[in-house]
């Protein structure tokens, strides 16, 4: 084991809530002893006072606990009072929040209407030019006391009306001050936070509550748990607002979001979320409750052997060391899993769902960017030929048995596993749970280069069980390669991409697991009766959907990149374009292009900043103009929409990223 790595949850093998100070924000209260609460964003202008108030009930009626609004301007500010008024006179009580970057005399104004304000420290008064230089430490303390200057007052305006303030710091609108001293990082994040903490205790204002949002999941997760550590370090507790930014719509988008919310949950972290789509704010708070709902029993799940050294740096990607078995393992990304134990494969047509198609006429199949790697077939086999890079996995006893068994490979339970005299010469696999891991298996499993293992648990707090697996694994030194598997029961689909999402990709971005593999028996109900159908009658059947939820977590852990993906605002009253409309008809285009990350975004205070680590940037800079950005640099300015997505085609086609939708043939 390593030195202790300073903690950043209550336990990493028992669960618990982060216990954090309350915050009144109205009459609804966060952190401290307080359930986890659900809040969202509207995305009407904010001048537009019925259909902001229309649009907040809705939400509200969704499961919104607080409702934020933008106010990029004192006029914006001013009419949240005309909002509120018209709230109240309908009965609706919830807490408002007002949304402020660049504006600090808006922010003053909107302190004195709303329950909350929220300001981005990179913004709010900092510089962001995108200059390079080195500050010296009395230029980095002028900085510092031109910030307290400006922002003084807003902290008086919110301890004389009783106002909370959230302090939230976003991964790619960080100061130049900030960049040039900590660079573009999870502690240049949780230090530009806590930069303006310091101010608000110099002033013994201490309503506050921190957020460090990233569109990249990795990112954010760790500045969340840096910041709890340097919290503790400084004897803080604020309560945590946690979501994944610009995380996009549909699918993508909730898993995206479940990766990055989910991982901190899962430990614990976590007083408010907000899930970020790119759709109507009304969908985003379901998502949210299903999130925070896992957790409500979560507290009474069997004992995990607990663990003071953590083997690995929380705050810092590193994978596990593992070697190669014929492309699984090592430096290899991670294989996906498509289980067919339930399903009888007859023809070829049968593994389409998973990315194989077969043409007849030439004896070829081709493969889809996202092809499932290995099969699990159970008891069952395959009679017809198979590609040559296709795997299957079956049960030891039955694969014993076959006259040929090329491509074919033994699953393993640990009682076969050691009294097995027949195994294969190239690979085996061996499910396992941690409680049996002993010193003889280790020892067996220790000297088997040909074998690979499958982490299973039925622990209801099953992440924090398998994490347990892969330490004991790496203090044993053992590197045999690790595939994750997870099984659900009475599950929705909607449940099984977000819990799914959460359990593996909390593995996933600490750099634990070499493969996927995903089960469920779904939940019958009649609203769910009504989803499958849906699916049924698009050609969608649960293996092709499991199998597109893998891909998807992988994507968004960024540990197998296999699609284009989309760094996508939700919309707000600052929007200067349709983005659904538009993301939609950009991933259209572009879809095919993998690998490539483009930002859609709404207005300028969402272009150069927080699209981050974005290739392409498509930013909505005024009315029916966009300006298109490669990385952070503006390439064209104020183009007309009619003509910025193929000015954007262009733009990728320049730079040799653009390639024509193919597909790979192997025979």
């Amino acid at each position: 084991m390593i030195e202790t790595i300073k903690k950043y949850c209550n336990s990493l093998t028992e669960y618990s809530r982060y216990k954090t100070r309350e915050v009144k924000i109205g009459d609804v209260p966060l952190g401290g002893n307080n359930p986890i609460r659900i809040q969202s964003m509207t995305i009407t202008d904010t001048m537009n006072t019925i259909a902001t108030v229309e649009q907040t009930i809705r939400m509200v009626e969704a499961g919104c606990e607080y409702v934020r609004i933008t106010a990029p301007s004192i006029n914006e500010a001013r009419n949240l009072e005309n909002i509120k008024k018209e709230l109240r006179a309908r009965g609706c009580t919830v807490p408002l929040i007002a949304d402020i970057h660049f504006t600090p005399n808006a922010a003053e104004l909107a302190a004195r209407i709303v329950e909350k304000v929220r300001i981005n420290p990179g913004n709010y008064v900092d510089k962001k030019k995108f200059e390079k230089f080195e500050y010296t430490d009395q230029e980095y303390q002028e900085e510092l006391e031109r910030i307290r200057e400006r922002f003084t007052p807003l902290v008086k305006v919110c301890k004389e009306y009783g106002t909370a303030m959230r302090i939230g710091t976003n991964h790619g609108s960080l100061s130049d001050r900030i960049m040039n001293r900590f660079g573009d990082t999870p502690l240049g994040m949780v230090e530009s936070a806590l930069e303006f903490v310091r101010i608000c205790e110099d002033l013994n204002y201490y309503s506050i509550v921190l957020s460090m949002k990233a569109s990249n999941p990795q990112v954010m997760v760790q500045a969340y748990r840096l910041l709890i550590q340097k919290m503790e370090e400084e004897e803080m507790n604020y309560p945590l607002h946690i979501g994944v930014t610009e995380a996009g719509g549909g699918e993508d988008g909730r898993i995206k979001s479940a990766v990055g919310i989910g991982t901190l949950l899962e430990d614990g972290i976590g007083d408010t979320i907000r899930v970020s789509l790119t759709e109507d704010p009304e969908y985003e708070a379901p998502v949210a409750i299903s999130l925070a709902n896992r957790y409500k029993k979560r507290i009474n799940h069997k004992q995990i052997k607990a663990i003071t050294n953590i083997p690995i740096d929380p705050v810092i990607y590193k994978k596990r060391k593992s070697f190669e078995i014929l492309g699984i393992g090592g430096n290899n990304v991670p294989v996906v899993v498509s289980d067919y134990s339930s399903r009888i494969i007859s023809t070829q047509k049968d593994l389409t769902d998973i990315g194989y198609k077969y043409d007849k006429e030439t004896d070829k199949w081709s493969l889809a960017d996202t092809t499932a790697d290995l099969i699990y077939l159970g008891k069952q086999n395959i009679d017809f030929n198979l590609p040559e890079n296709l795997k299957l996995i079956i049960d030891y006893d039955e694969w014993k048995k076959l006259d040929s068994k090329k491509l074919r490979f033994p699953l393993f339970i640990k009682k076969n596993y050691l009294e097995s005299k027949s195994r294969s010469d190239q690979i085996n696999f061996l499910a396992l749970k941690l409680d049996e891991l002993d010193d003889e298996l280790n020892i067996q499993i220790k000297n088997n280069d040909k074998l690979i293992l499958i982490v299973d648990t039925d622990n209801a707090h099953g992440m924090a069980e398998q994490r347990r697996f892969f330490f004991e694994l790496i203090s044993q030194g053992i590197k045999n390669p690790v595939i994750i598997k997870r099984n659900y029961s009475n599950v929705s689909l909607e449940e099984l991409r977000l819990y799914s999402s959460t359990d593996m990709g909390a593995l996933l971005i600490d750099g634990l697991g070499d493969g996927v593999w995903l089960t469920a028996e779904l939940r019958e109900s009649k609203e769910e009766a009504k989803y499958v159908s849906k699916l049924l009658q698009a050609k969608e059947t649960k293996e092709k959907f499991i199998n597109r939820t893998l891909f998807g977590i992988l994507q968004a852990t960024r540990t197998r990149i296999s699609k284009t993906e989309y760094i996508a605002c939700p919309s707000c009253g600052r929007t200067l374009f349709d983005l659904q409309e538009t993301t939609e008809m950009i991933r259209k285009r572009t879809e095919h292009l993998k690998g490539v990350k483009i930002a859609i975004m709404g207005c300028i205070v969402n272009g150069p900043g927080e699209m981050a680590d974005a290739d392409y940037g498509y930013v909505g800079s005024g009315i029916d103009k966009i300006t298109l950005y490669r990385g952070k640099d503006i390439v064209k300015r104020s183009v007309q929409s009619s003509l910025a997505v193929n000015e954007l085609i262009a733009l990728i086609k320049e730079d040799g990223n653009w390639s024509d939708p193919s597909k790979s043939e192997i025979s």
